[in-house]
């Protein structure tokens, strides 16, 4: 049986071409995308023999495949690739449709609101408050404004009369500085719900990347500086609204970095914090950065941090974020099923594999790529392997991240001939790419090239198969574009960084390795 409960042959055939019994090295380049060669693509400009030498390799053994789009199950071709669709579709050889696509069909049809997740919410309408929390972007990667706007509209169409949104800045898959527009529409469209005799606010705030959203358990105060700002109503700073915020925060972060804040009224007392008898949904559909606050509000034997306050809830996701934890318990959304990845097939025909990357990439070569699913399939045939990300900095100042750490686990994985297929997540031009620093995402494209030697070199030793692609773009073009593809600027003459993913091609190489 599959793991959707469907009959399966686990059979594989051969390879029309490629040998059997031979090591095979699949590497994973994050964020490594292709574009024209000029000074704001740092993979250009960065040292890179290692992957210059490969692109020789074109047309036979060298190749652009599209990472964004249908191509990867993404709604329309302006939608561009990220993290989570890139690894499904590696990890499962297939297309399913995404998270944002499912979570557009719902509300399109209504069905999102006959299901039993917003039933379950709605009970608290009467006399609670709705709480919505997530990423305030149209980016498209992590959650979309206009599904909020109409989760807002239909949640007050069908009985919420009090409703508090908990924003999360972006500047990562979106232009920096583009949070002051977002939060301004959605004020507009709490104004028009407050007409309609709805008491509708923004209640607390911060950005990204240092408020709510970390992943992988790779830093909890991120999650706790949300708890606190959200559950409890306490925060840093405090203002009589969310724009005033963003813009008075602005003068000392980027959007990405903004420190938590809280509205406050007159008395200054905190306008919507979670209390008993309240409904929370968190309107990310992607998984990733919501498993952890997912935790924190749902398991009773939570232990990450002092939580101080633990109200009595009830609690959805905008999808179920682990199918494998059920986590959470109650969704809006049905999520993707995506069943018979390449890692069943593996166990299933006694192919031993390593998986490894640093901790911010290392749910993405295990859980992504078994199809959003926790843990192993078989434990006996698989070796999962976590290199601890540096925490409490932004990547810039550690370019280079752990890429040689894992390099070097993966040379020792292929050279000890205990496993068959040995996966890593090299994680550099997408994590440097994010923070929109252009010399170090150079760095960080060098770093990455010679991790991707280590391996290469370890495969050719065992003669071995060697992979090398990725899962959508982002170092290859760091700044924004007008439609000739010239770099803009802004009235001050400063020019627009880009910190976002690309819709750009990535690659794919494969070698044969030779032996020594």
């Amino acid at each position: 049986m599959g793991s959707s409960g469907q009959q399966v042959s686990w059979k594989l055939a051969d390879h029309p071409t490629l040998p059997k019994g031979k090591t095979l090295a699949l590497i994973v380049l994050d964020g490594w995308g292709e574009y024209k060669p000029d000074e704001y693509n740092c993979i250009h400009v960065a040292q890179t023999p290692t992957m210059d030498s490969l692109k020789q390799g074109a047309p036979e053994k060298w190749r652009l495949i599209r990472a964004h789009g249908k191509a990867v199950g993404l709604p329309t071709e302006d939608d561009m690739g990220n993290s989570e669709v890139g690894h499904n579709a590696l990890g499962a050889g297939r297309i399913f449709a995404q998270g944002a696509k499912l979570v557009d069909i719902a509300l399109a049809s209504g069905k999102i609101y006959e299901g039993e997740g917003f039933k379950y919410i709605s009970e608290c309408f009467e006399k609670g408050t709705l709480h919505l929390i997530g990423l305030l972007s149209d980016g498209g990667v992590h959650s979309r404004l206009d599904q909020l706007q109409l989760l807002l509209k239909g949640a007050s169409e069908r009985g919420a009369k009090r409703i508090r949104v908990h924003i999360l800045t972006d500047g990562r898959d979106v232009l920096d500085g583009s949070s002051v527009g977002f939060v301004e529409t959605l004020e507009s469209d709490l104004a028009k719900l407050r007409e309609n005799g709805v008491d509708a606010r923004i209640a607390s705030g911060g950005g990204r990347m240092y408020v709510t959203m970390d992943r992988y358990e790779n830093d909890w105060d991120v999650v706790k500086r949300g708890w606190d700002a959200q559950v409890r109503g306490e925060a840093p700073h405090k203002f009589a609204n969310a724009v005033e915020a963003v813009k008075k925060l602005r003068e000392n972060a980027n959007d990405q970095y903004l420190p938590p804040f809280v509205i406050v009224d007159e008395n200054e007392k905190a306008v919507g914090p979670i209390e008993d008898g309240d409904a929370v949904v968190t309107f990310n559909f992607r998984a990733d950065r919501m498993v952890m606050l997912a935790k924190a509000l749902e398991h009773q034997d939570f232990d990450k941090f002092d939580r101080i306050k633990v109200p009595k809830i009830r609690y959805a996701g905008m999808l179920q974020y682990d199918g494998e934890l059920k986590l959470p318990g109650h969704y809006l959304v049905s999520p993707p099923e995506i069943d018979r990845t390449s890692g069943e097939y593996l166990v299933h025909n006694g192919v031993r594999t390593f998986a490894c990357s640093e901790t911010v990439k290392f749910g993405h070569v295990t859980f992504f790529w078994n199809g959003n699913r926790s843990g192993y399939f078989n434990p006996e045939m698989e070796e999962y392997a976590e290199i601890p990300s540096d925490v409490g900095i932004t990547f810039n100042v550690q370019p280079k991240m752990k890429a040689l750490e894992i390099g070097e686990k993966a040379r020792d994985a292929i050279l000890s001939r205990k496993f068959d297929q040995v996966r890593v997540n090299i994680p550099n031009g997408d994590m440097v790419g994010h923070t929109g620093d252009i010399q170090a995402t150079v760095v960080a494209c060098k770093a990455a090239d010679e991790a991707v030697k280590m391996i290469i070199d370890a495969i050719e030793q065992v003669g071995g198969i060697y992979v090398v692609t990725a899962d959508h773009g982002n170092a290859e073009d760091m700044v924004k574009r007008n439609k000739s593809g010239q770099p803009l600027y802004d009235k001050s003459g400063k020019l627009q960084i880009l910190t976002s993913h690309t819709c750009a091609y990535c690659n794919r190489r494969s070698r044969i390795g030779s032996r020594r």
